[in-house]
């Protein structure tokens, strides 16, 4: 049997989501710690010209959502991206993840043969499935985590790459 576009998707994208959160944890314990102003952290970036983590949560949640929904031939939800708090993020991933779990496997099939249109701004880019999902949605979604982790590195959040890579964590033993 060859690998679906559900298996090449879903179950990782929920994992990473589920690390994403635990993440959040340590941000905002490491705020309450050092007594900084939780929005402090929340509104930080690597960059002037980049966005904060918060925008970075959204994003992130948006790709996969989007990217369930329309290899599954659904409608993606809609979130209003006014998450300001560490707890509104994590229920904003928690949503993406309830989600994501309730995508029915057989909606999946035969996927990786249509073309997916995926809006971008004012404009809509038609891809194959596969490059929409293997070259598009997959880097974008991990960027936007990865940046996440960065920014709270970057102001002192005590997190390393096992963290980042919690979702393995049956496979070291964890």
């Amino acid at each position: 049997m060859s690998l679906t576009m559900y298996e090449a998707s879903i179950p990782a994208f929920v994992g990473m989501l589920t690390t994403l959160s635990k993440i959040l944890d340590s941000g905002e314990a490491f705020a309450e710690g050092k007594k900084i102003d939780p929005s402090v952290i929340i509104n930080a970036r690597l960059a002037a010209d980049m966005l904060p983590l918060s925008r970075q949560v959204q994003i992130a949640c948006d790709a996969v959502k989007g990217a369930g929904a329309r290899l599954a031939g659904v409608e993606p939800p809609s979130h209003p991206d006014t998450e300001t708090t560490f707890s509104e993020l994590k229920a904003r991933i928690q949503t993406t993840i309830d989600f994501l779990n309730s995508l029915d496997k057989a909606k999946f099939e035969g996927a990786e043969d249509r073309t997916i249109a995926q809006p971008i701004g004012p404009n809509k880019i038609e891809f194959p499935a596969r490059v929409y999902l293997f070259e598009f949605v997959i880097p974008n979604f991990y960027f936007h985590a990865t940046t996440t982790y960065a920014i709270l590195r970057h102001n002192g959040v005590d997190i390393g790459k096992p963290a980042y890579l919690a979702a393995l964590g049956p496979y070291f033993g964890r």
